[in-house]
């Protein structure tokens, strides 16, 4: 098997995969429905499209240390079985009030909030299961794996919505389909074989594992690192999902299949990162460092494009780079902790590449309404490269590892030294 699909010869991820593909599929239809339908509520205002989406994202920050200590101390698989169950009910549950036709914004915003609560469970329990599949040797290929299922669902997802809006003159199916969609992970999950996972070994209860766990990442500075590159990474400069919406609609004049379509570009872009590290079999911090610097480049070069086709050209490029950049995050961590640490270790990288959307969405909206989208654009893949060049100085400062670069091994040494070098 090509070493780019590795993974794929488990047959537990081969399931796991799947499933995902399809459930990813139906989340990203909804996230371009819901985004469209806030807009059509509002009248197109940007500051609600953050607020919004900071609603969807807010109990990321402040409950995923809860759901990585809970990741640690329970199967993983049972608690997927009931995020995914509760993410379905939430999605059907919009699908009938938007059909039914009495759907008003603060629903909408009320089922994001519900959406987030679900997710703040299931991503460090997502993210630290990988590893019980596949093993420490596979966790860089099927990380890979798993950004190329959300990408290639994302290539497919945005453009299908749009057209559904298009053809039905509203989101109602949209949602319904996503709905539809998360049976496909649950039938994954229950088909498993349990014989053939390699399960950590929980955490007991106790207190202060929460602390424990921060006390662990501030004694490493190449996590504390990665950690701030994820955060403005996340926070100022992928905020696609609401300046893509707004550059179609109010910089171009375009309808909802072009916003689709720009989601479809993008994510072609992203899916081709996420090819191209799936052959990586190890990360450096030095990759993260320097895809953060590439993105937050190309971001301010698409704030730039003049016209709706330079615009959509220059997304694959900014779909490359982000998706190493995440990629490089997502596996340096994993690959550099102790595994007893993983769940809570990978809660706290989820609570800052996506709690920080609370923070920048807001302020991404208000600048893009007041004055224009490309200002979010130019100032996002500012904040995004001047971090990553501030991280990068101060880390070298402190170790003195930039003259090194040797690859992570796949359980932490004690130390911290040779930070970059992991």
């Amino acid at each position: 098997m090509s070493p780019t699909f590795s993974s794929l010869r488990v047959p537990n991820y081969r399931l796991y995969f799947s499933g995902m593909l399809v459930s990813n599929t139906g989340t990203w239809m909804q996230r371009v429905a819901q985004d469209w339908l806030v807009l059509q509520l509002t009248h197109g205002s940007g500051t609600w499209l953050g607020f919004v989406t900071a609603l969807q994202f807010l109990p990321l920050p402040l409950l995923a240390p809860a759901g990585g200590v809970l990741a640690d101390r329970m199967s993983k698989r049972r608690i997927l079985l009931a995020t995914n169950t509760s993410m379905g009910v939430l999605a059907a549950i919009l699908a009938v009030l938007t059909l039914g036709g009495v759907v008003n914004v603060w629903e909408v915003a009320v089922l994001a909030f519900g959406l987030g609560l679900a997710t703040a469970a299931d991503n460090p329990a997502r993210q630290s299961f990988v590893v019980e599949m596949v093993g420490p040797s596979d966790l860089s290929n099927a990380v890979a794996l798993n950004s190329a299922s959300f990408n290639g669902a994302r290539l497919l997802g945005p453009a299908v919505a749009g057209l559904l809006i298009e053809l039905f003159g509203g989101t109602g199916w949209v949602f319904t389909l996503n709905a539809i969609s998360y049976a496909a992970p649950l039938v994954a999950l229950w088909r498993m074989r349990s014989d053939q996972l390699r399960p950590s070994e929980r955490t007991p209860r106790g207190r202060g594992q929460v602390r424990e766990g921060l006390r662990y990442v501030l004694g490493r500075p190449d996590l504390v690192a990665v950690l701030a590159i994820a955060f403005f990474t996340g926070t100022f400069g992928m905020n696609f999902q609401i300046t893509n919406a707004l550059m179609a609609t109010q910089e171009f004049g375009k309808g909802a299949g072009q916003y689709g379509l720009l989601g479809s570009v993008l994510a072609a872009g992203s899916l081709a990162g996420a090819l191209i590290a799936a052959r990586r079999r190890t990360t450096r911090v030095r990759l993260v460092i320097i895809a953060a610097i590439t993105f937050g480049v190309l971001e301010m070069l698409v704030g730039l494009m003049p016209t709706y086709f330079w615009y959509a050209l220059m997304l694959p490029p900014v779909g490359v780079a982000s998706m190493t950049t995440m990629n490089a995050c997502n596996s340096t961590i994993q690959l550099a902790v102790e595994p007893r640490m993983r769940g809570r270790v990978m809660s706290l990288y989820l609570a800052v590449f996506f709690g920080g959307t609370p923070i920048g969405a807001p302020v991404v909206g208000w600048l893009a309404e007041h004055y224009g989208p490309r200002w979010s654009l130019l100032g996002g893949g500012f904040v995004t490269a001047a971090a990553a060049m501030v991280c990068a100085l101060l880390l070298a400062r402190r170790t003195g590892a930039l003259r090194r670069d040797r690859p992570s091994a796949p359980v932490a040494s004690p130390a911290w030294v040779g930070a970059l070098d992991h």
